[in-house]
């Protein structure tokens, strides 16, 4: 499925999730890598199978790298156990768990194989969907570090609201069929 399939076959009631799909995909704040990397860890970070193949496909035909499209997926996976376990922390009240070493593998986050702006903005974009105020603030501080443009992240952001709330139409669609 390409991403205007994408878009056509949503419901009527989700058009404004379709126009902003499109003009997401046209966005210009972000350049190529970051922007497709940035739906690719979004996508995957719901992994609604529809939206990971159209969004895959679209890009591929962007010219997204292998090495960005891995980076993109590795984003998505360790944001995928440090948003849980982060999130827990900070919600728990007991103190005690933020002073003990995390002891989790986190490797990727030094090395991810990608310039380390992108990759520290798509794991950006896949703690918005995974809802871990922690790590969005850890990730923002260094985005901001590195003088990447506050509107830059917030279209990491608003590309991962859409892709999200995409998922869940298709998903909700395909439950209700």
């Amino acid at each position: 499925m390409s991403l205007d399939a994408l878009r056509e076959h949503l419901p009527a009631y989700a058009k404004d999730l379709a126009l902003n799909l499109s003009s997401l995909a046209n966005e210009t704040l972000l350049n190529d890598q970051q922007k497709w990397g940035a739906f690719v860890a979004a996508a995957h970070a719901v992994g609604q199978p529809e939206v990971v193949k159209a969004i895959e496909a679209a890009a591929s035909t962007a010219g997204l790298s292998q090495a960005a499209l891995d980076g993109a997926k590795a984003a998505a996976a360790i944001m995928g156990m440090n948003n849980v376990y982060y999130r827990a922390l900070h919600l728990m009240t007991n103190p005690e768990y933020r002073t003990l070493p995390a002891r989790l593998r986190m490797n990727i986050i030094a090395n991810p194989g990608v310039e380390k702006t992108d990759f520290e903005l798509w794991c950006t974009t896949v703690s918005a969907i995974n809802g871990c105020g922690m790590c969005l603030d850890s990730h923002e501080a260094e985005l901001r570090k590195r003088e990447v443009p506050i509107v830059n992240i917030q279209a990491a952001l608003r590309i991962g609201a859409v892709v999200n709330a995409v998922s869940r139409v298709i998903a909700g669609e395909r439950a209700a069929a």
